[in-house]
């Protein structure tokens, strides 16, 4: 990619996620008690989508997605439809101050990793059925990361995969691929690659629980960038991948802190990505230092506003932060996000549906302050 060449469809983005509509999640309880069949919340489903997408589109974005509205779980609804996963339900733990916290899913490969069917395909068909001229339709799907982080070799057939190296890393990039070229073939541009675990090993705790499970902390972030790779290798050409780095977004919460240094050049230099969304809501993301390992011809979307709160950011302080980190990377290869989705899981955060509209202005006024129309 030439430096002179921007990846993504604005200077303005967005994570994937929204608020699901009150009706939508009626029609889901209706749906577990077998109320209701598939194809009846299917319908319910493409009704939201049908409205989040005139949302997004009357907000002024250009990249669009269906709100996640069909998932559960950003992550375990995808994974568990690959060959040889098995994925629990994640339990909710209440914190000693009596706040929530999602426990990770315990993901385990029981047999070789293979893609049986079209995952997203269907979803993003209807979806593209959607959107106006001018706007660019994008799917979100977890990262593959998160098929080792969770259990690290232990919760990997040994069986199946008795060295991970080279043949469990080349059979769920090959999967991934596969999955990507489902998507490009029904006219998808535009991947992202939701990614907790780079975001975890910024954090201290969870760099402590890698190196229970027998994993150095330290070497896992370029292991993770050559299995990145491996997945960019199966790319269709004309597809936009970028990755997000979530730092946990359960009802407000969050899981992770610390600073990027840690993983940044791994994350920035090594890995051959369009674009990375990165949090950077508040000091618990740290400083903006770690960009300076950003080369030429990528772009960091900086997620300055938060999607866990409903106080909002005042533009004047969001431009002395852009202005920050060009301090560090071209301000040319940056662009303006929420940190997060607001519904990485079908509860939603603790925010009124009002504010994602006034936060995502906010974003889109503020980028084009910035940037030019």
């Amino acid at each position: 990619m030439s430096s002179t060449t921007f990846p993504l469809p604005a200077r303005y983005d967005h994570v994937g996620s929204f608020l699901r509509p009150k009706y939508l999640l009626e029609a889901r309880e209706q749906k577990a008690k077998g109320a209701i069949s598939a194809a009846q919340l299917r319908e319910i489903e493409d009704r939201a989508i049908t409205e989040i997408v005139r949302f997004q589109e009357s907000v002024g974005l250009k990249s669009i997605t269906d709100g996640e509205f069909r998932r559960t779980y950003f992550h375990i609804d995808f994974l568990e439809q690959l060959g040889g996963v098995s994925t629990d339900i994640p339990v909710t733990i209440i914190r000693p101050d009596g706040t929530e916290e999602l426990a990770p899913p315990v993901m385990r490969v029981v047999d070789r990793v293979r893609h049986v069917k079209d995952i997203q395909r269907a979803d993003f068909e209807y979806l593209k059925s959607q959107v106006s001229a001018g706007h660019t339709p994008k799917v979100c799907i977890p990262s593959p990361t998160m098929l080792h982080f969770r259990g690290g070799r232990a919760g990997i057939s040994k069986q199946h995969y008795p060295e991970l190296d080279p043949a469990f890393y080349d059979d769920v990039a090959k999967a991934y691929g596969d999955e990507l070229h489902s998507l490009a073939a029904a006219g998808c541009t535009y991947v992202q690659l939701d990614d907790t675990n780079l975001a975890y090993l910024c954090d201290e705790r969870m760099r402590e629980a890698a190196r229970q499970r027998g994993d150095d902390p330290n070497e896992l972030p370029h292991r993770y960038a050559a299995f990145i790779n491996k997945v960019v290798a199966h790319k269709p050409a004309g597809m936009t991948l970028a990755m997000h780095l979530c730092r946990g977004n359960f009802k407000s919460t969050h899981a992770a802190a610390g600073n990027y240094e840690p993983v940044a050049e791994a994350l920035l230099s090594e890995m051959d990505l369009d674009a990375y969304f990165l949090e950077y809501d508040d000091d618990r993301s740290g400083d903006f230092r770690p960009l300076r390992y950003l080369p030429k011809g990528k772009t960091v979307v900086l997620g300055l506003v938060t999607t866990k709160f409903d106080q909002m950011e005042s533009k004047d302080g969001l431009k002395r932060r852009i202005e920050e980190a060009a301090k560090y990377a071209p301000l040319d290869q940056l662009a303006l996000s929420p940190q997060c989705g607001f519904s990485s899981t079908v509860h939603g955060n603790n925010i009124a549906v009002e504010a994602q509209r006034n936060k995502l202005r906010l974003v889109i006024e503020t980028a084009q302050d910035v940037w030019g129309g």
